[in-house]
Formats: C-alpha cells, sequence, structure tokens
C-alpha cells in the first residue's frame, strides 16, 4: 500500500486493511476467483506487502477466513446471551440473527464453508473444522442449560440445522423462510429433549 512521504509505516494497519479488503473480494468471488495479482491491485497493496504480512495467498485466505470466524462465532455469541436466560429464547434470537444476515444484500452463505468446500485441504478445512467445532459448542451449551437428555448430540444437531438453513438460504430460499424454518425445528428438537 503506496504510503505518502514522510508517513511513518503503521504494520498492524497496513494488515487490517488488507485482512479487510481482501475479504470482501474473497467472499463475493471465492477463493480460486480473483489470483495474487488482480488480488493485489484490488486491495491497493503489491506482491511484497502482502507476502510481507502472510507469507502467499494461502497465508491470507487463512487469516480472512480465521478474521471472519471470530467475528461471526462473537456476534453469535453475544447474540445468546442478550437474549437472557432462557434456552429457548437463546435458541430462537440466534436463528433470528441469522435470517436478518441471510437477507443482508450481497449475503452468499457461509464464507468459512464455502472456502472448505473450494478447497477441501488446508487452511480452509482446518479453519471450517474449528468453526464449525465453535458453533457446536455454542449451541451445545445451550442445550446443556435446557436440561436436554444428550446435549451433545442435540447441539449436533442444532449445527445440521444451523448450516442447513445458511446453505437453503443462500441456494433455494426464494420466499426467505431458511431461517424461520430452522428456528422452528431447532425449538421443537430443544423442547423434546428437556428430561
Amino acid at each position: 500500500m503506496p504510503v505518502p512521504k514522510g508517513t511513518s509505516l503503521d504494520p498492524e494497519r497496513t494488515r487490517a486493511t488488507l485482512l479487510a479488503s481482501a475479504t470482501g473480494i474473497l467472499y463475493e468471488r471465492g477463493l480460486d476467483g480473483v489470483g495474487v495479482t488482480e488480488l493485489c491491485r484490488a486491495v491497493g497493496a503489491s506482491k511484497e506487502t502482502l507476502y510481507r504480512h502472510f507469507g502467499s495467498k494461502d497465508g491470507l485466505v487463512e487469516a480472512v477466513l480465521e478474521e471472519r470466524s471470530d467475528r461471526v462465532v462473537h456476534w453469535l455469541t453475544d447474540t445468546v446471551e442478550a437474549a437472557g436466560p432462557d434456552p429457548s429464547d437463546q435458541l430462537a434470537a440466534l436463528f433470528d440473527a441469522l435470517g436478518d444476515w441471510y437477507r443482508q444484500p450481497g449475503f452468499r452463505g457461509c464464507a468459512i464453508v464455502n472456502a472448505a468446500t473450494q478447497r477441501h485441504v488446508p487452511p480452509s478445512r482446518t479453519v471450517a473444522d474449528r468453526h464449525l467445532g465453535r458453533y457446536r459448542k455454542l449451541l451445545t451449551d445451550i442445550a446443556q442449560r435446557s436440561g436436554a437428555r444428550q446435549p451433545h448430540r442435540l447441539g449436533r444437531q442444532l449445527l445440521i440445522l444451523l448450516e442447513g438453513a445458511t446453505v437453503v438460504a443462500d441456494h433455494h430460499d426464494p420466499d426467505g423462510l431458511a431461517a424461520e424454518d430452522a428456528k422452528q425445528a431447532a425449538l421443537a428438537l430443544l423442547s423434546a429433549e428437556r428430561v
């Protein structure tokens, strides 16, 4: 990134700017939809700058996916906590938040799962595995708070509903009901699993 003469370099700001710019481009076009030269031009950085901060395009992809996973998991965790102590309210709030996301312009599904689907190898696969594990923990915690007989199994079932709703919202949801349908199924499962 060109720095005006006399301006001090700020590596952290440069890295953050590269991440933010690359995140949008890679989400919109996919991992293989843009080469390093085009990516550098689009983010306003030289290849040298990109390689200095990330080592390679794969390093950039990993950093983008890790940052996005952190942001999304924190957002959903905050959503669950803000819903109060009732597990049903927490689960409903989570799916309502997802529904809001699904309706945003430019929604293209889960960037992390999309990346792992495009490249079923590390780093994409590794980040996706960690990301889904974090989702599953959040959902299993809700199941445990509800007194579910098999909270780990219920957490996995809720994860399947969450990810399934995201895929359906991206590819086959003309009425925009994927999140609401998944919420109703999740609440039914939660109710059926309570001791």
